[in-house]
């Protein structure tokens, strides 16, 4: 049911496939449709898969108007997060009249933000375990969380052969219900202000077994590296960090770079994606669409942790006792009384 504009809620889209990928521009189509949002897209002008959460800094970006039916959308020559950060200030859409704010939340939402939630995607690939570290898509979700906006990153798990371009619709319209719940959330003031969500669709979305909440596993394909003749040897990446071989890379041998000062090199898979049972990766293989809460903070769990506050003042103080070390270092309790202890280096 169409709303007044009024009464529609902002959303920004972003993603790291480009702002004329098939995935957000699905994504666009399905918001737009429901009639109850008011859409903005900052996205990259080209593909910046993989590029993480790396931000433009040393010099201006280029930000050009492009044509999405439906949406106020731009493509800008920066990374995901660039997009993010750009797109939920008020420097770019500050000629859009509707500006959602929540007087009194929680959240830090302040009055130079212009989106309501910050969608990331949708990915081409599955964004799960230790490829959320490398996913600009998940980056750019990130971006928005850490400047208080509640944020999603959506993937798809594309498979060539098997997928085509509905089912990024497909995908899309399945996800509308929690970005609408999440909306919902933020309204009357319960949803969590220390965490995003990453949610990804399982490549065959019309039979999906519905949302699973898991936690972040940690699967990976493992590369390795093989010396090149040209630009164009190699794998093809996808956005997924999933890689087609192509067999000529199986079956070179490597090129002789005798008297050479410059060379190239081509990544190369060498373990396939595996995971543990009970986490994002393993759920998505079942059919699930995976709803995992994710937030900026690296921890370690309490085992790693209570090692390491006996670690610290025993194994670096056996070190310094040694003659090569010309400094002394000293353990201080810290300012709360806990446990750990912080060090500092006094030279005698």
């Amino acid at each position: 049911m169409e709303r007044d504009v009024g009464q529609r809620k902002t959303v920004l889209v972003t993603n790291d496939d480009g702002v004329d990928a098939a995935g957000l521009r699905a994504l666009v189509g399905v918001l737009v449709a429901t009639g109850r949002f008011n859409v903005l897209v900052c996205a990259p002008d080209s593909e910046k898969s993989a590029v993480s959460h790396s931000i433009t800094w040393r010099h201006p970006i280029s930000v050009k108007r492009v044509q999405i039916a439906g949406a106020t959308a731009f493509s800008v020559a920066g990374t995901p997060a660039d997009c993010a950060s750009l797109g939920i200030s008020k420097a770019l859409f500050s000629s859009v009249p509707h500006l959602i704010m929540f007087a009194g939340c929680q959240y830090r939402i302040q009055s130079a933000v212009l989106a309501s939630e910050v969608i990331s995607g949708i990915n081409m690939g599955s964004n799960c375990g230790y490829h959320i570290v490398y996913s600009g898509t998940v980056a750019g979700a990130r971006e928005a969380f850490m400047n208080g906006v509640p944020s999603v990153s959506l993937s798809y798990d594309w498979i060539r052969g098997k997928s085509n371009f509905n089912h990024f619709t497909l995908a899309a319209e399945a996800c509308v219900p929690i970005i609408l719940s999440i909306l919902a959330d933020i309204e009357s003031k319960a949803y969590p202000q220390n965490c995003f969500l990453n949610i990804v669709v399982p490549t065959d979305v019309q039979k999906h077994k519905g949302f699973k909440l898991t936690k972040q596993g940690k699967s990976l394909i493992k590369t390795g590296w093989k010396q090149a003749n040209s630009e164009g040897h190699g794998a093809k990446m996808l956005s997924t960090m999933t890689m087609d071989l192509t067999p000529s890379q199986t079956t070179q041998p490597s090129v002789d770079h005798t008297g050479q000062d410059q060379f190239l090199f081509a990544r190369e898979v060498r373990e396939k994606q595996v995971d543990n049972d009970g986490t994002d990766y393993s759920y998505l293989q079942d059919g699930y669409i995976i709803v995992t809460p994710t937030n900026a903070l690296f921890t370690i769990d309490e085992d790693n942790s209570t090692f390491f506050i006996d670690w610290l003042p025993s194994g670096v103080e056996q070190q310094c006792a040694s003659d090569l070390l010309p400094s002394k270092i000293n353990f201080f309790p810290d300012d709360k009384g806990g446990d750990i202890l912080i060090s500092s280096i006094s030279n005698e």
